[in-house]
């Protein structure tokens, strides 16, 4: 059979029950193995698919994935963003907009420390949302900020997308980590710029705190003490890697352990917390690797069918300029980001694109931190972005209307941020060259 009919098949049985609400997981994996058996080998393409799966989820670079998940439940249920609001709260009260702009700091300080774009718009939904809400702030600016700022989670190390991404690129994860600083920094110097510019043209938006609420000196730098801890954990999982006293996977044991001390310094390893922590990385590693092992097989039957090399020499021979792809690719994920689970989105569509990428000439490591930053925009995009959903459960006073409109300004703000990374590569290439190296 021709490859372009089994590519047609492949791909648009895939769309299709992605759209009848199956699991991508599945999807991924049960399509691999009839199409498997009809075109590759019958059962021995079963055995062959449940051997690679098997083989890929014992990669040690994959081990990252429940360590970081279990640091992020451990910080999630230590309540570390109410003493980090509290500072924020303090110093930039006094600010038209300032409290939304330190929401941004919170949700990338959250960010790093957990690597999951959910946890931080939890968070914040529950403690800075109220406390905004409470001084007059407008109900869009809050929630997008939230979802926004909550986002970065993926892009500012460490990632577990990009723990992932590394796994299937063969990238340093390491290299990766440091590539999402600098973007990461861009993207909320962005988010925290827009909130207080907004809020001094209409003070109305995002008033500042009255002076008789001020704090003293004194008292702002006594809240101090509650950011810490978290800063504390970054640098440490950081630190290790930098200076080579650990991998990136090893590191993220190390976070544990910064994580639980932190946990027990709060007095919050009590029976109820470590139950929440432990059902919260049982599951979340259970939909990641379900993820990776429907992959693995969807990977091979690209492969051997021969579709994955005949889709690449299509876009390569194409009299088309390279940078023409690239934004082409870009406006795939951003629609499939729509619908799909950035991780899905990434196990389904790099056995596809990672070779063009390559023989394109493009840096992996630049174009890995490209697709983080389009994914943040994924969480957050409508109609089905994760995030939108995750504000919603713990903010169910919410309109969907005013959710949705809400995001519109930042995710014009994160394809700026991405647009300077494209036209600037080394805004993601210096950091990683200067401290690997």
């Amino acid at each position: 059979m021709e490859v372009w009919i089994i590519a047609s098949i492949l791909f648009g049985s895939l769309l299709l029950f992605i759209l009848l609400g199956v699991p991508v997981a599945f999807t991924m994996g049960g399509l691999s193995l009839i199409i498997g058996f009809i075109f590759w080998g019958g059962y021995a393409s079963v055995e062959a698919f449940v051997l690679g799966s098997y083989g890929k989820v014992l990669e040690f670079v994959l081990t990252a994935v429940p360590l970081y998940i279990l640091m992020a439940a451990i910080l999630r249920y230590s309540d570390l963003a109410d003493d980090m609001y509290e500072a924020i709260y303090r110093w930039l009260g006094g600010i038209k907009g300032g409290l939304a702009a330190g929401t941004t700091i919170i949700a990338a300080i959250f960010g790093a420390m957990v690597g999951i774009a959910t946890v931080a718009t939890a968070t914040l939904g529950v403690t800075a949302r109220t406390s905004m809400l409470k001084r007059g702030y407008d109900t869009r600016l809050v929630s997008g900020v939230i979802l926004a700022g909550g986002s970065l989670g993926i892009l500012i190390p460490p990632s577990i997308l990009m723990v992932i991404y590394a796994a299937e690129s063969g990238v340093s994860a390491g290299r990766l980590f440091f590539a999402g600083v600098v973007p990461g920094a861009i993207a909320a110097i962005l988010f925290m710029g827009y909130a207080i510019v907004k809020c001094y043209m209409n003070p109305a938006l995002g008033p500042s705190l009255k002076k008789e609420e001020r704090y003293s000196y004194r008292e702002k730098l006594s809240s101090l003490k509650g950011v810490t801890l978290p800063l504390l954990v970054i640098i440490i999982v950081l630190g290790t890697i930098y200076l080579g006293i650990a991998t990136p996977t090893e590191a993220a044991a190390v976070g544990v352990i910064g994580s639980l001390i932190s946990a027990a310094i709060k007095r919050k390893l009590v029976w109820a917390n470590i139950k929440n922590m432990l059902i919260m990385t049982v599951k979340l590693n259970g939909m990641v690797f379900w993820l990776v092992i429907g992959a693995v097989a969807y990977a091979r039957i690209v492969a051997v069918t021969g579709v994955g090399a005949w889709l690449a020499g299509l876009i390569t021979d194409m009299e088309v300029n390279r940078w023409i792809i690239l934004i082409g690719m870009q406006v795939i994920f951003f629609i499939l980001g729509m619908f799909i689970d950035p991780a899905g989105i990434l196990l389904m569509t790099a056995p596809l694109f990672l070779p063009v990428v390559t023989s394109l000439g493009f840096d992996p490591i630049w174009y890995g931190v490209i697709f983080v930053m389009n994914m943040c925009i994924a969480y957050m995009s409508p109609p089905f972005g994760f995030n939108l959903f995750v504000l919603r459960g713990v903010a169910p006073d919410l309109k969907m209307n005013d959710l949705y409109m809400s995001v519109i300004p930042f995710i014009i703000l994160y394809m700026i941020a991405m647009g300077l990374v494209i036209i600037f590569p080394q805004l993601a290439l210096w950091l990683p060259d200067l401290m690997m190296n």
